[in-house]
C-alpha cells in the first residue's frame, strides 16, 4: 500500500481511509484475546470521534506518553519506551509527514524492520474501544495518539492485536531499529555488568530488561516489581553516596505506573545522602512508572538485560 497515493486519493474524494487489509473487525483483534461477549462489544472509533482536537504528537515524543492497555504487549512497549530516548531511530519508525491538522484523511503509516528491509505499514486510524475504554495503548494526555496508532501498525504487521499479547523484547528492539541486539542473563551476569550498563547508556543504546515469572499472570510483588513483565532501562549512572560511589539504574514500567519500593526508589532515605544538585538532576518523584534501583537489587529482581544498537 502506497501511503502518499492512498492519502491523495482519499483527499480528492473527500473520504476517510478504511483499510481492507486490516479491517475494523474481530479478525484484526484475534479470536482468543478476549471472551467472545467482549469481542462482540468492541467498537472502532477514530481519534476525531474520541477527542475534539486530536494530535499525532504533542510537545515531542516521550516514554511518558505511553500507558499500556488491556493487551499484554509490554515487551513491545518497553522497546518503544527506549526508542523515544533515541531520536535518530525514532524518526525512521514514525514519519513526520502525517497528522490530524494538515491533509488528514484517516490514514497513517509507520516503518518497521523485517528480514533486512524497512517495511512501510499503512493503517486507518480506527481504534478498538471496549466499554468506553481503549483496548490498546491509551494516551496519558487524552488527545495524543502516536502510541495507539503505532501499536496498531505493529499489530497489523504481526497479523492481529492478539499476536502482540506476549512476545520477546529482543525481537521488538530489532524491529524498531534494524539493529543488533545482545542479551545477558542476570542469574549469571558478566563481572563487569555495571561498566557494560554505563557504556551502553553513554553510547546511546536502546536497553530493556525483564523479570522472571509467567507473562500472562502479571503478579505485582510487595516490593512493586511485576513478575513476567518487560521494562525499559532509561539510564545508568555512578553517583556519590556517603563516602563512596554507588551504581544505580533507572527503569520505566510500560504500565505508566507501578514502581519499585526498595532502596533508591522515589521516597527512599538513600537520596538524603546524595548531594542536592545531583539529587535534583536525577530524581523525578512522580507516579509515572519510572524509578531508580541499585545494581545489586537490579540483578536480584530482574532476569534478563537486553541491549541494542545499530552496530555491534
Amino acid at each position: 500500500q502506497d501511503f502518499n497515493n492512498l492519502r491523495a486519493l482519499c483527499l480528492s474524494q473527500g473520504l476517510l481511509f478504511e483499510d481492507d487489509t486490516f479491517p475494523a473487525h474481530i479478525s484484526s483483534i484475534g479470536p482468543n484475546l478476549l471472551p467472545e461477549d467482549k469481542l462482540r462489544r468492541i467498537q472502532w472509533k477514530r481519534p476525531t470521534e474520541l477527542q475534539r482536537n486530536p494530535h499525532l504528537i504533542m510537545d515531542g515524543v516521550s516514554r511518558f506518553d505511553i500507558m499500556q492497555g488491556e493487551i499484554g504487549d509490554c515487551w513491545m512497549l518497553a522497546a518503544l519506551g527506549s526508542l523515544t530516548l533515541r531520536k535518530q531511530f525514532l524518526e525512521n519508525v514514525l514519519p513526520r509527514d502525517q497528522g490530524f491538522q494538515d491533509d488528514y484523511a484517516g490514514i497513517f503509516h509507520f516503518r518497521f524492520w523485517q528480514y533486512g528491509d524497512w517495511v512501510d505499514v499503512v493503517i486507518d486510524d480506527r481504534l478498538p474501544i471496549l466499554n468506553g475504554r481503549y483496548l490498546s495503548v491509551h494516551p496519558r494526555t487524552s488527545n495524543e495518539f502516536w502510541p495507539s496508532l503505532l501499536e496498531k501498525a505493529y499489530a497489523k504487521l504481526r497479523g492481529s492485536y492478539q499476536n502482540l499479547n506476549g512476545g520477546y523484547l529482543s525481537d521488538a528492539l530489532v524491529d524498531l531499529t534494524g539493529g543488533v541486539q545482545v542479551q545477558f542473563s542476570l542469574k549469571d551476569p558478566p563481572p563487569d555488568l555495571e561498566e557494560i550498563l554505563k557504556a551502553a547508556d553513554k553510547s546511546r543504546c536502546l536497553m530493556g530488561c525483564s523479570t522472571p515469572g509467567q507473562p500472562k499472570r502479571n503478579i505485582e510483588l510487595r516490593n512493586g516489581i511485576v513478575q513476567g513483565h518487560a521494562y525499559t532501562i532509561t539510564g545508568a549512572v555512578k553517583v556519590r553516596y556517603k563516602n563512596g560511589w554507588k551504581h544505580i539504574i533507572r527503569i520505566w514500567n510500560p504500565w505508566g505506573h507501578g514502581e519499585w519500593k526498595g532502596p533508591w526508589s522515589d521516597d527512599s532515605p538513600q537520596w538524603d545522602h546524595v548531594e542536592p544538585k545531583y539529587r535534583e538532576a536525577l530524581l523525578r518523584n512522580k507516579d509515572d512508572g519510572e524509578f531508580w534501583i541499585s545494581c545489586e537489587n537490579f540483578q536480584e529482581q530482574f532476569s534478563w538485560l537486553y541491549i541494542c544498537n545499530n552496530t555491534p
